[in-house]
């Protein structure tokens, strides 16, 4: 097993959500880890690949302290599924797509909020025990996060997806940003060092 661990986020178009993902997670884990010992990189199911990220998403991005710069979106493959340690999407819809792509997937991929409750409810002691490298963590967190998914109630589709603002009012674009930054401790925290 290296060492890095192998992150992917995704939603459909890949300039507004999935990149918003993977900017401030990637900010996140280096700040936990350290550069490099995490990898968070994103794709759309329906990709505008090449484009850079949409500007009023990344205006919510950068108010949020997180830095957009140089990104290129680009189209999913089962191979970047199948590279991947954690795959986290911006809805339900998007988890069924990919575990299309990769059934094997299954085993390792949430929606992000529902990630994010998930690993809320697992106590912190079994979060963190003994790791020695961010990959370990994420494969440990995925695993917990597996087993809570019997133990609680799931969550709505309300709940469960990040609305797309794509294309629609700046307040759409403002709930996107919400719903991210709400959910995005809990899995900095899963995936971070203790």
């Amino acid at each position: 097993m290296t060492a890095t661990a192998q992150i992917l986020t995704v939603c459909t178009g890949n300039i507004c959500r999935s990149p918003f993902l993977e900017r401030a997670l990637q900010a996140e884990l280096d700040g936990s880890w350290g550069t490099g010992a995490a990898l968070v990189s994103s794709a759309g199911t329906g990709a505008l690949a090449g484009h850079g990220m949409d500007a009023r998403a990344q205006v919510r991005l950068e108010d949020a302290g997180y830095a957009a710069h140089g990104f290129v979106a680009r189209q999913l493959t089962a191979s970047m599924v199948a590279e991947s340690d954690l795959v986290l999407t911006a809805t339900r819809a998007h988890r069924a797509e990919v575990a299309r792509l990769h059934p094997r997937a299954l085993r390792y991929v949430f929606s992000f909020r529902e990630f994010a409750e998930l690993v809320a409810g697992v106590p912190a002691e079994r979060l963190h025990a003994a790791t020695g490298s961010a990959r370990e963590q994420v494969v440990r967190a995925v695993g917990l996060a597996v087993a809570q998914r019997g133990a609680r109630a799931p969550l709505s589709d309300l709940d469960a997806d990040i609305v797309d603002p794509f294309r629609r009012a700046d307040e759409v674009f403002d709930e996107m940003s919400r719903q991210i930054m709400e959910s995005l401790p809990s899995v900095a925290h899963a995936l971070g060092r203790a």
